[in-house]
């Protein structure tokens, strides 16, 4: 059987970058190189020319700089596009601003602390996974910034004693513009929440910033014995897995190393293996857009420890993969679109008091 191979577009004003990320991509059978690019204005002419089905954009170029491109893409020729991006406070800024703007997913640019090894499996599963996007306009209503400045300190509500209850979230593809569409919908004193977001090292902690600026929940990178405490979000470090456990009335998080799983560390299973066995029937889980079956066992083994599970609808994901595969073991007891998930969830959390 013949299939059709994915058509990949590398923009990157790196002769060395375009050349390491062409080997590694035509060196799978179901992909090619269909065109490479120094800067905007060649990539312009080769996306109208050539229709690639995925673009990796370099942010930083010449004669017109990434994002600035990116909004033109998305509003003229749009095409599911990876940012490629280097591991600075910089660029970690820019590569959430660039999701922001309808990018799909960063990866990190080889360098001295990401090897060409290290970057290869988590940019061509990236790539699969892109390909299988559906741009389309967002249908769900966007939150608007709340100003917590004159409120209650986050750090105040985050201290509160723990009430024995829990949110765990995973999300992949699409997930970064999900989870702040749910998270931001939470008021201050929701019970605490623990995320796997999909994400290179190095990027989490600003993701989590980004996310901490306009949530009424405090957001932050966790960090190893955190507490787990009504209105705080934990977002599990990139290249670590995050579990829970329990000490004595307090639920906290670890964070170590090991093996990947489903390609990915941290990844969504093992977290919710841990919220299975350690919190039960004291936690809702939460499946939001992304490829692949990453959760999908994790959830049934929250459902059989009485848990209550809610996923993202088909018509709002990015890519319908996670959530699919969760319902399908029949573990998920409500599926919403984007802009119902708080909500239904809030209605969770009300219903365990």
């Amino acid at each position: 059987m013949i299939y059709k191979k994915i058509k990949v577009l590398i923009v990157d004003d790196s002769a060395v970058v375009r050349k390491v990320l062409s080997q590694l991509v035509d060196h799978e059978p179901d992909m090619e190189v269909v065109g490479t690019a120094p800067d905007p204005y060649v990539a312009r002419d080769k996306l109208v020319s050539l229709k690639p089905d995925v673009m990796t954009l370099d942010i930083e170029m010449p004669r017109m700089d990434g994002l600035t491109f990116l909004k033109k893409v998305m509003a003229h020729c749009p095409v599911p596009t990876i940012i490629v991006s280097s591991v600075t406070k910089e660029g970690c800024d820019t590569s959430l601003k660039a999701l922001e703007i309808g990018a799909v997913s960063v990866v990190p640019k080889p360098s001295e602390a990401y090897s060409i090894e290290s970057i290869e499996e988590v940019l061509l599963n990236t790539i699969r996974s892109a390909a299988l996007v559906q741009l389309r306009t967002s249908s769900f209503i966007p939150v608007p910034h709340v100003d917590t400045s004159s409120s209650t300190p986050k750090t105040m509500i985050s201290s509160i004693s723990t009430t024995n209850k829990l949110i765990a979230i995973g999300s992949s593809t699409g997930g970064t513009e999900a989870l702040k569409e749910v998270i931001n919908r939470f008021p201050q004193n929701t019970p605490g929440i623990v995320v796997v977001q999909h994400m290179p090292a190095g990027f989490t902690a600003a993701f989590a910033q980004r996310l901490n600026s306009s949530a009424q929940m405090e957001v932050r990178e966790a960090r190893d014995g955190d507490s787990i405490t009504p209105g705080l979000v934990l977002i599990a470090p990139g290249d670590f897995h995050m579990v829970i456990r329990r000490d004595g009335s307090r639920y906290l998080v670890r964070i170590k190393k090991g093996p990947q799983v489903h390609y990915q560390r941290p990844a969504v299973d093992v977290l919710f293996r841990s919220v299975a066995e350690f919190a039960g029937a004291n936690a809702i889980g939460c499946i939001l857009t992304g490829m692949g079956k990453d959760g999908a066992v994790g959830v049934r083994l929250m459902k059989d420890a009485g848990s209550i599970n809610v996923a993202q609808d088909e018509k709002t994901s990015v890519v319908y993969g996670m959530p699919k595969a969760a319902f399908e073991t029949g573990a998920i007891d409500y599926v919403e679109p984007l802009n119902h998930i708080s909500d239904r969830i809030i209605e969770l959390v009300n219903r365990l008091k």
